[in-house]
């Protein structure tokens, strides 16, 4: 399946001092708490793990997330491979 690149929006990210999280071009919130936040850019996920993780703010019509705590670790995930779970359940 061949993705339209015209229809994929910009994603960049900035980090400060590991304790404000700014994101654009992101698709959809997955799911969160506050030590894992689980997000969607058009390409792939993307994963924010710390503590006491906040989203301070979200606009999916822009794309734009604002997370606050100690962030720890970004992580990105390629939408095409399968999770663990995903293979060990076939």
């Amino acid at each position: 399946m061949s993705e339209n690149r015209e229809n994929i929006r910009a994603h960049t990210l900035a980090l400060s001092d590991r304790k404000t999280l700014s994101l654009t071009g992101i698709a959809d919130v997955q799911g969160f708490d506050e030590q894992t936040v689980n997000l969607k850019t058009d390409t792939c996920s993307l994963v924010v793990k710390g503590e006491r993780l906040h989203i301070n703010k979200l606009s999916l019509e822009s794309g734009d997330v604002c997370i606050d705590g100690e962030i720890h670790s970004l992580q990105y995930l390629n939408a095409r491979s399968k999770s663990l779970k995903s293979r060990l359940l076939r």
